[in-house]
């Protein structure tokens, strides 16, 4: 039995959605499907697209919102947050171990070759300490619901993490077309979130910088799934938006191309990829990146964030040692549990994996967006087949974990509220003296009866997410 986040486990409505539902219950049917419609108008004007990969040419599509918002009580986010924060703290200390001293290995709580033969390790990150040794600097974690409760991390997402400003559109669509609904709920808000990130970032400029930093957004150009993001936040932040075309490197520093000359950058909000951030140091055939970058970064004249070699972090394998790397950085027990974990590099795990693929939700370790992974119990027999193949070729690319029962909101449907799977994403902002959860965080939801997968590439939806201040 799903635990539904509206309805309870009794059919009595939770304390958290009453005044919504009070709200609902008045409201004609069309009047609701006249809003429905002026949303999905408002995303289309707005340019609130991405980009689905896997055909001959890259699918544009809409993003589709529900809007019945996702509501979470200040007591469950507090708790939350507090998880939430000891999990990114833990994940600072990991990666500024695993390029220096590399203590966990030594005290054995992780494999040494779990972090040297691993394809996310950065050697060139080595003996490097990010300015303000904060190495993600933006973090998502994506959580995920099984009872009043009982939330677990599904994934943590410290390299590029995306999504924001889903987060931002969907609450400024909520406020535009349902402000007597705020008037009844006292919501915490997010629209602050630019004005946080552009300090953030400004906080962890290098310690040469002179007067406010120069912090600019570098994107892989319009053809990126998230393009659109990537300029809403440089224009929401008011800083430039940039392509690798437009920096060089000059005199030590890295500068961008403007009407008045080249000018100096202190930070720069990365969205390309490790591989493609610099050719004279990575993937020499990058024409999306900077050459010389990383000498620049390396000699302390530059921040980038997030930093490069963070995906050690969010390595599908290394997040199955989360609990020990938690203990072993804070001390403490983690307040936010993981979902049981299979790592199918070892010979039992696969052994288990394969005897209960049709049980379970099997992932690439290095996979993202919901590509690449199998949910056996909706598989076909030939899907299973081809996935046994893959994992026997390859077990150390994959991890396995069981089907959880996902806590279900309403959607807004022709027969009225009707529950959906959901999972969230809260965005994390790390500076060298604080750490901030934004209130709320993005809700993706599966639009399709019965299913588990929330990503929009593969279907899903997205919800505005509240979280009251009582």
């Amino acid at each position: 039995m799903n635990f539904d986040e509206m309805w309870g486990g009794d059919d009595r409505i939770r304390r958290p959605y009453q005044k919504f539902h009070d709200w609902f219950d008045t409201e004609e049917p069309a009047r609701l499907r006249a809003k429905q419609r002026e949303a999905e108008e408002l995303f289309r004007l707005t340019g609130i697209t991405f980009n689905v990969y896997g055909r001959a040419e890259a699918e544009e599509r809409l993003i589709p919102f529900d809007i019945v918002p996702r509501i979470i009580s200040d007591r469950e986010w507090n708790r939350l947050t507090k998880g939430i924060e000891q999990r990114v703290r833990a994940i600072n200390a990991f990666l500024h171990d695993v390029y220096h001293r590399q203590e966990i290995i030594k005290a054995g709580r992780i494999p040494k070759d779990m972090i040297s033969r691993n394809a996310a390790f950065e050697p060139k990150m080595i003996g490097v300490t990010p300015p303000g040794g904060v190495y993600t600097h933006i973090v998502g974690v994506d959580l995920v619901r099984t009872g009043p409760d009982d939330f677990y991390v599904l994934e943590d997402n410290v390299r590029t993490p995306s999504g924001v400003s889903y987060m931002l559109e969907n609450r400024e669509t909520m406020l535009q077309m349902f402000p007597e609904l705020f008037a009844r709920n006292k919501v915490k808000g997010v629209q602050g979130y630019p004005t946080d990130l552009r300090r953030s970032l400004a906080d962890c400029a290098p310690s040469g910088a002179a007067g406010s930093p120069v912090v600019a957004v570098l994107t892989p150009g319009i053809y990126n799934s998230a393009y659109y993001e990537h300029a809403f936040l440089a224009d929401q932040m008011g800083v430039e938006l940039v392509e690798g075309h437009d920096l060089r490197v000059m005199g030590g520093r890295v500068a961008m191309r403007t009407t008045q000359g080249y000018k100096p950058i202190d930070v720069l909000y990365r969205r390309v990829d490790d591989e493609f951030l610099d050719p004279l140091n990575f993937n020499p055939d990058s024409q999306l990146g900077v050459p010389g970058i990383m000498d620049v970064y390396r000699a302390g004249g530059i921040t980038i964030a997030n930093a490069p070699g963070t995906g050690i972090a969010d390595d599908k394998a290394i997040y199955s040692y989360m609990p020990e790397i938690v203990e072993f950085y804070t001390g403490e027990r983690p307040i936010l549990q993981n979902v049981q974990t299979w790592r199918c590099s070892d010979p039992d795990s696969l052994a288990y994996v394969l005897d209960n693929l049709a049980d379970l939700v099997v992932k690439e370790v290095h996979g993202s967006g919901g590509y690449g992974m199998l949910i056996g119990p909706t598989a076909t027999k030939r899907d299973l087949a081809a996935f046994r193949r893959k994992l026997q070729a390859r077990p150390g690319h994959y991890i396995a974990q069981p089907t959880l029962s996902l806590s279900t909101v309403p959607i807004f449907s022709k027969q009225g509220l009707t529950p959906r799977h959901v999972d969230l994403r809260p965005f994390v902002l790390v500076s060298p003296n604080r750490i901030t959860v934004t209130p709320g965080g993005l809700t993706r939801v599966a639009l399709q009866k019965g299913s588990l997968v929330v990503n929009s590439s593969q279907g899903g939806g997205t919800k505005d997410t509240w979280v009251l201040e009582d």
